[in-house]
């Protein structure tokens, strides 16, 4: 099992950046492909970015490509994300999670789960 505790959320203006990390305690962070997700008030929690365990392989939303990078450090047992060029539209509650299953979609987010508390991100227009 893995607890997970993000951070780096913020208020920013358009066109701005951000850093987020999450956390991970447990001795199994760095076998999982790890996931961000967003969610935005009334709106269903979407896929933002992943990366498999190894760093070797990422993954990202159309919405963002370009844009985010994500990275980790299985050291450290800490996810990361990059966010440049923000918008009014990244505005959402980021979480990140383990893939714990495996239902053919890295970007599906039933095959994730031991949620985060998540952390703010809200971009001023």
């Amino acid at each position: 099992q893995v607890q997970l505790v993000e951070s780096g959320g913020g208020l920013v203006q358009t066109g701005g950046s951000l850093r987020l990390s999450c956390a991970a305690s447990g001795r199994s962070f760095s076998s999982y492909t790890m996931g961000w997700f967003r969610q935005a008030p009334g709106k269903e929690r979407e896929f933002v970015a992943a990366i498999n365990w190894s760093g070797s392989s990422t993954y990202y939303a159309d919405s963002v490509k370009g844009r985010f990078t994500i990275s980790r450090d299985n050291v450290k047992n800490t996810l990361y994300l990059q966010m440049n060029s923000l918008k009014p539209e990244d505005t959402a509650v980021y979480y990140c999670a383990p893939r714990t299953r495996v239902s053919g979609s890295v970007y599906s987010v039933m095959d994730y789960d031991y949620w985060g508390q998540g952390t703010q991100v809200t971009v001023s227009s």
